[in-house]
């Protein structure tokens, strides 16, 4: 088949809202899963947000345990900028059925999404990926390299799924699916009349054509599935607004090339750099610093003496108001081949898990290319910093937009 023809960047967002969600208990005696409050407000809400801002204009739910609960919070979807639509099929309906009963109304593109699931991906870099037109659709998978949950797929070098095993016990397993499937509404074709499970009757399906594309993420994805993982799901909702420094250039004077920060004495604050972590404090912001330490590998520096270093900073901002919370540093050499060491993300991507931050809402302030390959790579908005521009400058900008 020409997979290119009538290709079409989808507006329309499906979402899978209709099990019963046994795994929440007693939560879930009086209000489906996509329901659940945090900060006030249901869990698919955000969701469906995040989506509509991704350029997601029509919504799709498909609904089948106490729908009227999600109809009448929601309604035709106005009060959100988005058109809402539904469809209501029985409850022990699975996956696969649910959909095969709301063909007519899915678009011939479409974005599928879990009700349960929430991962900032990037949907328009999603479709310029699967607009080359080689797939005939393209599923969200989580590095996992974290082990953050049990791994179900395997991808294999064209970028391809070559292996779902919902079972998760096939040898080789890397990654896990999350939904954010963007794909061809001809896909469904397959679903068979009996009840069905659309992963693991369609995933094959596409597996064996070669036409599954991997849309490999390491931002961790946050999930109503089960109770586990609510606290972790509301910190990371709250949003509390959190600005990510490098150190030399932007909090101190950056040394002479080949030459670093081996003492406290080698240590001088830039102008102003105090005053702009106090003002953060007082608004309530977390800070973290990123910051390459080469001069570890190099013999240079101890890391006794870069903690030594690192508590005066700490102590010298409290003192004047400020604070700066965690530091996140790579001590390895620039042919080490680690993870961490910027223009690598491995270290944002490290603050990311441990601060539950969304990194596509957390600003990244450095002065090298290489923090700005880091910032691009891990898909944070980045602020360069120059002595005309220094981070005084940048934090006055982040505070008039409050984030």
């Amino acid at each position: 088949m020409d997979r290119r023809s009538e290709l079409l960047r989808p507006r329309q967002a499906v979402i899978l809202a209709g099990g019963r969600g046994t795994r929440l208990g007693a939560i879930t005696e009086s209000i489906p899963k996509p329901m659940v409050p945090f900060h006030g407000r249901p869990f698919l809400e955000y969701l469906i947000e995040f989506l509509r801002d991704q350029g997601m204009k029509k919504f799709l739910l498909l609904l089948g345990y106490l729908p009227e609960t999600v109809r009448e919070y929601f309604g035709d979807g106005r009060r959100l900028g988005v058109e809402i639509e539904y469809s209501v099929t029985p409850v022990e309906d699975d996956t696969g059925t649910r959909l095969r009963k709301a063909i007519p109304k899915i678009e011939p593109t479409f974005l599928l999404a879990y009700c349960d699931n929430y991962c900032p991906v990037d949907v328009e870099a999603m479709w310029r990926r699967f607009s080359r037109g080689d797939a005939e659709a393209m599923v969200t998978v989580y590095a996992n390299d974290d082990g953050y949950t049990r791994d179900n797929v395997v991808t294999d070098d064209d970028g391809f799924l070559s292996v779902y095993d919902k079972t998760r016990t096939a040898p080789g397993l890397k990654g896990v699916d999350i939904g954010f499937l963007m794909g061809r509404r001809s896909i469904l074709d397959g679903l068979p009349e009996e009840d069905c499970s659309f992963e693991k009757t369609v995933y094959p399906q596409l597996i064996a054509r070669h036409a599954l594309l991997a849309n490999v993420t390491r931002h961790r994805y946050y999930s109503v599935g089960t109770q586990a993982r609510l606290p972790e799901t509301a910190s990371f909702l709250e949003r509390r607004p959190t600005l990510l420094l490098d150190r030399d250039g932007v909090l101190n004077r950056r040394m002479p090339r080949a030459e670093y920060v081996c003492d406290w004495s080698d240590w001088v604050w830039l102008p102003d750099v105090l005053e702009a972590l106090r003002r953060l404090k007082e608004a309530n912001w977390r800070t973290a610093v990123i910051t390459n330490q080469p001069g570890i590998a190099r013999g240079h520096l101890t890391l006794e003496k870069l903690h030594e270093i690192h508590d005066r900073m700490r102590a010298e901002a409290r003192a004047a108001g400020g604070d700066i919370g965690p530091i996140y540093f790579c001590p390895h050499n620039w042919d080490d081949g680690c993870d961490c060491r910027k223009p690598r993300p491995g270290m944002l991507f490290q603050a990311q898990r441990e601060m539950t931050l969304d990194l596509t809402r957390t600003a990244f302030v450095g002065d090298d290319e290489r923090d700005g390959e880091a910032a691009a790579a891990a898909g944070c908005p980045f602020h360069f910093v120059t002595e005309q521009r220094p981070l005084a400058a940048v934090v006055d900008t982040l505070l008039l937009k409050g984030g």
